[in-house]
């Protein structure tokens, strides 16, 4: 019915602008964080180090720390209390390299105070990675089947797919919290002087651009996928 109009149609402008602004972000995260990663700071504290100090500082002593492979791979697991430094965060003595930590830890914090966004956020993560799994393969069934079963069938891979845009818009105000924890620790606790604070800011505000881009790019998906499929619904 669709053919190769399903994947290359006039909609599929929507899904180029999402990349578009995804792989800006990205370049932009990545620059940032090299321009700033070149820049140790005055106490050199290694980024493991740094996160260790945080932790300590705010009373969080049931989260481990360890390092793991990549660049800018950094993350916190609430689940098994793992805080993850990628390469070029673990040893580094950088301004970025604390900044991520810092934010890492940002997200401990969140973890230890019980941050409402951070438990929903991980409450949706099976229902948004089952919805994304799902939502093409039933909207491809639907498609193929006539009438208002295949309508239903359309729309329930609608809804699985929006759960993924769900996902991003809940993972913005964790981000953007971790962040701004990040900074006042950073500011109050000494690891990085009044001159490098700001420079960390730049840092975290481009990785929460990231997480931006990552959200308007899932909803153009879902846009392509209503127009496409909202039409198909309306023909039956």
């Amino acid at each position: 019915m669709y053919g190769y109009g399903l994947f290359f149609d006039s909609t599929f402008i929507l899904v180029i602008i999402g990349m578009v602004i995804s792989m800006a972000a990205s370049a932009y995260v990545k620059s940032t964080f090299n321009k700033y990663d070149k820049i140790l700071s005055k106490n050199q504290v290694t980024g493991t180090r740094a996160a260790q100090f945080i932790l300590e500082k705010q009373g969080i002593h049931d989260v481990g720390v360890q390092g793991i492979s990549g660049n800018l791979t950094d993350n916190y697991n609430s689940r098994t209390k793992i805080l993850s430094l990628s390469q070029s965060t673990a040893q580094s003595t950088s301004v970025a390299a604390i900044g991520v930590a810092a934010h890492e830890c940002g997200h401990a914090v969140q973890d230890a105070v019980g941050y409402s966004p951070l438990k929903l956020r991980a409450a949706i993560v099976p229902v948004a990675n089952i919805g994304s799994s799902l939502a093409m393969p039933l909207i491809l069934i639907g498609l193929l089947i006539s009438g208002d079963s295949g309508s239903m069938i359309i729309n329930l891979g609608l809804l699985a797919f929006s759960m993924a845009f769900v996902f991003q818009l809940v993972t913005l105000p964790v981000e953007f919290n971790a962040s701004r924890r990040a900074l006042t620790i950073l500011s109050e606790g000494g690891l990085l002087t009044k001159e490098e604070v700001p420079m960390a800011r730049r840092v975290l505000f481009a990785a929460a651009l990231t997480y931006v881009a990552a959200a308007i790019a899932t909803l153009l998906q879902l846009l392509r996928l209503v127009i496409l499929f909202g039409n198909n619904n309306r023909r039956q």
